[in-house]
Formats: C-alpha cells, structure tokens, sequence
C-alpha cells in the first residue's frame, strides 16, 4: 500500500523545501489517526532541518483534504473523541502552524472540515478557483475541534467565522479571497504551480531567521484553548444528535436531530 502522506525534500541553490502531500485520492484525503502521525513526525523533521526554508502542503486527486475520516472518529466513545482524537489532531497541527519555516497550503480542491482546518495551520494559502471551503460539522452534529473555528475567526473575523461554522455551507474561491480566507487564485493546476514556484523563489531569497522570528510575533494564543475544544468535541460525541448525524452520514441520507 502506497503511503497516504507523502514527503519530498527539494534542494534548490544551495537550500533546500519541503512538500507534504496527502495522498488519499479515493477518499478525498480524509485524514485518519495514523496520517495525523506521519504529519506530526514530518513536521519534527522539517523543524530540526535548518536547510529547508519553505514547506508546501498539497492533496492528490479532486480535493486537498475533506476533513477527519468519519469512520475513523464516527465510533469513538467521547472520552477517547476529546483525549486521543482532538487533543492528538490539536497537537498535530500545532506543530504544523509553529514550523519556523513559511507554509504554504496549495489547494488543488475542495478544504473541508479538518481539512480546512490544516490549511488555517499554514502562512499563505492559495487555491484553485473552482476549490470550495466550508467547516460542516454541524451537519452532523458534531464540532469543528482542532481549534478550526477560532483560527478561522482570527483570519476571516468572527461574524463570517459564524456565517460558516454556524450554517454549515461552503463558499467559493472568490468569496475566501475577498474575506481573506486566501491568499490568491489560480485559475487551474497549472496556475496553482505557477504561484507556488514564484512564492517559493521569494520566500527562499528571505532572511530565515527573520521569517521565523516574524512567524513567532505573528502567533497567538491557541495553545491554551486546546482542552476547551477537546472538552465541547467530547460532549458534542456524547449526543444523540452526533450519533444520528453519524448514522444519517453513512446511511446517505438527511439526518433528523432532536436536540439531544
């Protein structure tokens, strides 16, 4: 089996960048427990390597990543959802925004869920025009808990974090560059790399110490809230809600929430 995250270290003038890339195609690069790990032991790696000064996070196939895989959180009891789920994915993705390089996300399709959520861990993001981005956990009773929403919040504001996280409905390219949520568009693939070659070529002729120590001022307070979120992903998994919505998910159709 052909490993589902994948590492490439690219030399170039004497340094050197990284590129991570899901590779899950057939399941929308829906991240499982054991991805997590290979992301968090890519990440350790990259931030002890002095020689790499950008790293790119990419997804193969239709999408850059649909989120958790819900067959691999849809069965958790809720201790191990908030403890070995949330807490591990915070933790993960943590490493991922505290890299001292420059991360770039270059969504190639859709960002959904936790999906999202990785590429709010990255500096710049950059996308496809047809790419879509939405948090629609509530749509299964669940919470978006990998700290998604308050980055989310930082970047967009909150009144538009509500608008998606509340409705549960994606937007557009267009509609993410205009709030933020984006760097730039490409109008396809080929575009894509195009604007990831020249973000690379003048992140690469940066200061890495500058950019880092920038990264550092650049950071707030997530840390903190981590236990916050693994608490409510706890309790949204300890309702009957949360189990229909899981059930509805894998059954194809609409679920019916009581508010319980």
């Amino acid at each position: 089996m052909e490993n589902e995250v994948l590492f490439e270290r690219r030399e170039q003038e004497g340094s050197a960048w990284a590129q991570i890339i899901l590779n899950r195609p057939l399941k929308g690069n829906a991240l499982t427990f054991p991805m997590l790990e290979e992301l968090e032991r890519i990440a350790r790696m990259i931030a002890s390597d002095k020689d790499i000064r950008v790293v790119v996070i990419r997804g193969n196939g239709r999408f850059f990543c649909t989120g958790g895989d819900i067959e691999a959180w849809g069965g958790l009891t809720p201790n191990d959802m908030g403890q070995k789920w949330i807490l591990y994915g915070i933790n993960v993705f943590n490493c991922i925004a505290s890299l001292p390089q420059p991360v770039i996300a270059a969504m190639g399709g859709h960002a959904l869920g936790g999906g999202l959520e990785l590429a709010l861990a990255a500096d710049l993001r950059v996308a496809v025009r047809t790419a879509k981005f939405g948090v629609p956990e509530v749509c299964l009773g669940m919470i978006s808990g990998w700290t998604g929403v308050r980055r989310l919040a930082e970047i967009i504001g909150v009144a538009r974090a509500r608008h998606m996280a509340l409705l549960g409905s994606s937007i557009s390219a267009e509609q993410a560059l205009e709030w933020g949520l984006l760097t730039a568009i490409a109008d396809d693939a080929a575009g894509l790399d195009t604007l990831v070659t020249q973000w690379l070529e003048r992140l690469m002729a940066n200061g890495p110490v500058a950019m880092a120590l920038t990264k550092g001022l650049l950071t707030t307070m997530h840390q903190e809230m981590r236990h916050a979120f693994a608490s409510a992903a706890a309790h949204a998994a300890a309702t009957e809600d949360c189990r229909e919505g899981v059930r509805a998910f894998l059954e194809k159709r609409k679920p019916v929430f009581k508010g319980c």
